[in-house]
């Protein structure tokens, strides 16, 4: 099978390209705008024209689209996230023998959720910030074009490579830090809130089972799991063998003897169900940053009814919360 792979660089991206390279029964090609990339082309710049004559020589039976920012102002947001996402779609209906097309989107769109609700993929968008917003306009744009296509609404990715502006990324470089200077206190944003957490390997499997399967429209791809920040955040401080505090910015100190998740369902990764976080400022979703950092999402709570992608996909997760975390530290620690 031909196929095309689009943001091949970004955080999602790179684990895409190992996954399906792996494949000895995929033909890869990359487009993008780094030299690294077999294909050289823009999708905030190019037009849909010049794009569909690069699909005719290719000939793709399968698009992958895990281009876009995560970061950046709101211009940069919608060139990336919705002007690309348009380019991508009118491409492939011009080309001749037009590809499936399976587009990475956010959790994001969805913007406020019922708390303790898993959301489905038939609950009503409401984003309320632009990174959320030019989501989900691109993928009303893939719903609309009348490709054979599926977007994945993917949860809050972590995992080893997570830039250093998430949630994970910021606090293991905080943690380097601290334990390189000897200092005693790391400073976070607030950890209160909720997150349905999912390792971007994860990810990857579920990008390359969508991408041989005939799903169409969303399809959540999550943990199924809300997991308090903190407690996921305390996860990431024992693999560093920090023995500091946590300071929040509402000033609650994270004690690192404190249990993680004592009480109800709050239990240890592993086989066991966590509740879960959100950090605001936080995007993890899956793509390079870019400019400045867009605020927070006031949005507390927030886990995926994954039945759909268990359904038609195949696909669960298999890299545990604190494998995931324990993985970020090892990669931190042995950057040089």
């Amino acid at each position: 099978m031909r196929v095309l792979l689009l943001g091949a660089d970004g955080f999602i991206g790179r684990r895409v390209t190992d996954r399906l390279l792996m494949d000895q029964e995929l033909q890869v090609t990359v487009l993008g705008r780094r030299d690294s990339a077999d294909i050289r082309f823009d999708l905030t710049t190019g037009s849909p024209g010049a794009l569909a004559r690069f699909l005719d020589a290719v000939a793709p039976q399968v698009v992958i689209n895990c281009a876009g920012a995560t970061y950046g102002s709101s211009r940069t947001l919608i060139r990336s996230n919705t002007l690309a996402v348009a380019t991508v779609c009118e491409a492939i209906r011009r080309s001749r023998e037009p590809a499936r097309l399976v587009h990475v989107g956010s959790a994001a769109e969805y913007g406020p959720v019922p708390g303790g609700v898993p959301v489905s993929e038939q609950a009503e968008p409401r984003p309320v910030g632009p990174y959320g917003v030019s989501k989900l306009a691109g993928t009303e744009l893939v719903l609309a074009s009348g490709l054979d296509a599926a977007v994945l609404r993917v949860f809050d990715v972590v995992g080893p490579g997570a830039p250093t502006a998430s949630l994970f990324g910021r606090l293991a470089e905080g943690l380097r830090r601290a334990l390189e200077r000897d200092e005693n206190q790391v400073r976070m944003p607030d950890l209160s809130g909720y997150r349905d957490f999912v390792d971007v390997r994860d990810v990857a499997r579920a990008i390359q089972a969508a991408a041989v399967s005939a799903a169409t429209g969303v399809v959540n791809i999550g943990s199924g799991h809300a997991v308090r920040a903190r407690d996921a955040a305390q996860l990431l401080v024992r693999a560093s063998g920090f023995e500091g505090s946590i300071v929040e910015e509402n000033r609650q100190v994270l004690l690192p003897a404190q249990a993680v998740g004592t009480g109800g369902d709050h239990h240890l990764p592993g086989h066991h169900h966590l509740p879960g976080p959100y950090l605001p400022g936080h995007r993890s979703e899956g793509h390079r940053p870019e400019g400045r950092a867009v605020p927070g999402e006031p949005v507390p709570w927030r886990q995926a009814d994954v039945r759909t992608a268990r359904d038609r996909l195949g696909w669960r997760t298999q890299v545990p919360l604190e494998e995931s975390l324990g993985d970020v530290w090892l990669e931190t620690a042995c950057r040089v």
